[in-house]
């Protein structure tokens, strides 16, 4: 259980300090092109977030923003004919790939595979689940892996972006046979914008943000979730099945089945019904036992400052490729409220991390060095420097920015000047 207190000890509140300033040096990337769009829901013309939208036969890809948007920049030695979208509970779409800055929509069309009509027992929901970890070493990746990953960390204070970090990363993957200890992240190039509003009075540092792609790698860590202690102690239920990737999807909800000295979770597996791999999870942290919950999430605050969390979640997804699993997208969000006692007023703070794998090298000649990687108990605003070259990203492939989040960009820049 020791990891997994490290997954979720995430949070520190401190006063504001000077950041140190730590910056990688980018080299350059091959020619590329950029395809934008935006996905829609065919039916209700909603937007949809977190699409996978990547390009067939390789490892390039990128995800949509909460407002459906996207931007994959695709290397010309790619030789990319077409692209594909992808989305929990859609059929996946193949579409030929049009060049130009010409921001086009695309449109998934949903669909839900129908099981037979069974009465499915919690005993068994349970035995699908044991069924697929069992089948881990199996469907994913028998190598070590290399990503380039995409990171953004955000702060928000009521709606209002007080702070906003992002990298390109490097995220080594021994095979999933073995544990974790080995895997490792480094930052690449990052920069941050942190308010410089003296009402701001408080920073929050979100600890080992990055690190977060090997900790929460729930197929790979399964102190998290997935072993034999953990597995006893939740209740399981069979939903309603969906579709992911064009493949039937069992989806099974959990939820604490008894009571122990630290918080557990409420969630959801997507597992694949013909190879039994885990497609997606969602789980939120329970909040009921709000001391066991705190204790979990706050490493650092201020005395006289009350803490109150509002809701803590995460997500999961994993990409199959040539009949392999390989991580795809996380997402950790943290809500939670401030106040200093005898004041009345309250600050409501919502804290976000995102990581995306956009390229993978199979065959990597070598791992992150220890003394290069960034550590759990590291905060990711210390090892970045501040905005400034517009260009920074080149061919990288970014999660794009929200229209809230270039606003709100704007607004911490003309802090500086």
């Amino acid at each position: 259980m020791k990891a997994l207190f490290k997954s979720i000890s995430f949070l520190l509140l401190v006063m504001f300090l000077s950041s140190i300033q730590f910056e990688a040096v980018a080299s350059n990337i091959e020619d590329y092109y950029t395809v934008n769009g935006v996905v829609k829901d065919s039916q209700t013309k909603k937007k949809l977030e977190y699409v996978t939208v990547s390009i067939p036969g390789s490892s390039t890809s990128t995800i949509s923003n909460v407002d459906g948007e996207f931007s994959l920049k695709i290397k010309t030695s790619v030789n990319a004919q077409e692209m594909e979208i992808s989305h929990v509970g859609y059929l996946s779409s193949r579409i030929p790939i049009s060049k130009g800055e010409e921001i086009k929509t695309y449109y998934l069309h949903p669909n839900a595979y129908l099981l037979k009509e069974v009465v499915i027992q919690p005993e068994l929901a349970r035995s699908i689940v044991e069924q697929a970890v069992g089948k881990i070493e199996t469907n994913y990746s028998p190598a070590s892996n290399m990503f380039t990953c995409f990171y953004r960390e955000t702060v928000q204070k009521g709606k209002r972006y007080i702070q906003v970090s992002e990298a390109i990363l490097n995220l080594y993957k021994e095979p999933y046979s073995k544990g974790i200890s080995k895997d490792r992240v480094r930052i690449f190039k990052g920069r941050k914008l942190v308010s410089q509003n003296q009402k701001d009075t408080l920073a929050v540092k979100l600890m080992g943000g990055p690190y977060m792609s090997v900790l929460l790698d729930v197929a790979k860590n399964r102190d998290i979730l997935l072993d034999k202690e953990m597995l006893a102690s939740y209740s399981y239920t069979l939903e309603d099945p969906v579709n992911l990737d064009n493949r039937p999807q069992y989806v099974i909800s959990f939820r604490p089945a008894v009571v122990l000295p630290y918080a557990l979770y409420f969630g959801k597996y997507y597992i694949d019904k013909e190879t039994l791999s885990f497609s997606r999870i969602e789980f939120s942290l329970d909040l009921r036992d709000r001391d066991k919950a705190i204790s979990q999430i706050l490493v650092k605050k201020p005395i006289g400052l009350r803490f109150k969390p509002l809701d803590v979640n995460f997500l999961i997804t994993y990409k199959v490729q040539n009949g392999v699993n390989y991580l795809n997208y996380m997402r950790t969000e943290s809500q939670f409220t401030c106040d200093w006692k005898k004041r009345l007023f309250k600050s409501k703070y919502t804290v976000l991390s995102e990581v995306v794998t956009t390229e993978r090298d199979d065959a990597p000649k070598e791992s992150i060095p220890y003394k290069e990687s960034f550590k759990y108990d590291q905060a990711f605003t210390d090892k970045v420097v501040d905005f400034a070259d517009e260009n920074f990203w080149g061919g990288y492939n970014i999660i794009a920015p929200t229209e809230s989040l270039l606003d709100g960009l704007n607004k911490l820049k003309k802090q500086y000047h």
